[in-house]
């Protein structure tokens, strides 16, 4: 089999993982199920992802590239306004954002394959926050934060928001109600009518 066709298998199976994942959780999701989803037999489905933890980690770094632009450091490179536009581009993915969302919080017990996966991610991303933020406003925010205090807390809206917008997306617009965060951010809390 040719390097190419080797590649475009290991994206449609890795397609059908995120669609199973996103049905059915990381535990209800079997190999057997992803194998079928992407017309190949659970064997077959073996010879491209040794276990289903190699599977579920692939999925998770296949979903990082898209975010990234297939960057080989892993870096995202963001400025603060393109983040508005990395959740204008979420919105439109419901099936991807549901997936990293399930494994995510699937993720917080001891036991779980992609917990590693997460915690290094988490890392890096608040790395990434602080160097936005800095980037933004220097070695202090509006509100008096360094960039390292404000760092999770931008991830944690992030993140918290898709988590509303998945449960009632009729009534949160995780984009709108970034924007408004970034104005709370960017006021240094006192919010837009105070600026």
């Amino acid at each position: 089999m040719t390097r190419a066709r080797t590649e475009e298998r290991r994206a449609d199976i890795l397609r059908a993982a995120l669609e199973v994942i996103a049905e059915r959780g990381y535990r209800g999701a079997t190999l057997g199920a992803v194998a079928e989803r992407a017309g190949l037999t659970q064997q077959g489905l073996l010879h491209y992802f040794p276990s289903k933890e190699a599977l579920l980690v692939a999925v998770l770094e296949e979903r990082d590239q898209w975010d990234t632009g297939g960057r080989s450091d892993g870096r995202r490179g963001w400025r603060l306004d393109l983040l508005d536009s990395l959740v204008e581009y979420n919105a439109m993915r419901p099936g991807i954002v549901q997936t990293f969302s399930a494994l995510l919080g699937e993720s917080v017990t001891e036991s779980h394959p992609a917990r590693e996966f997460f915690t290094r991610r988490y890392t890096q991303v608040r790395g990434e926050m602080a160097e936005v933020l800095r980037a933004e406003f220097g070695d202090r925010l509006p509100g008096g934060l360094t960039p390292e205090q404000a760092a999770p807390l931008l991830t944690a809206v992030l993140d918290g928001l898709q988590y509303q917008w998945l449960l009632d997306p009729e009534a949160v617009d995780m984009a709108a109600a970034f924007r408004d965060f970034l104005t709370l951010l960017r006021a240094g809390g006192a919010g837009a009518a105070g600026a």
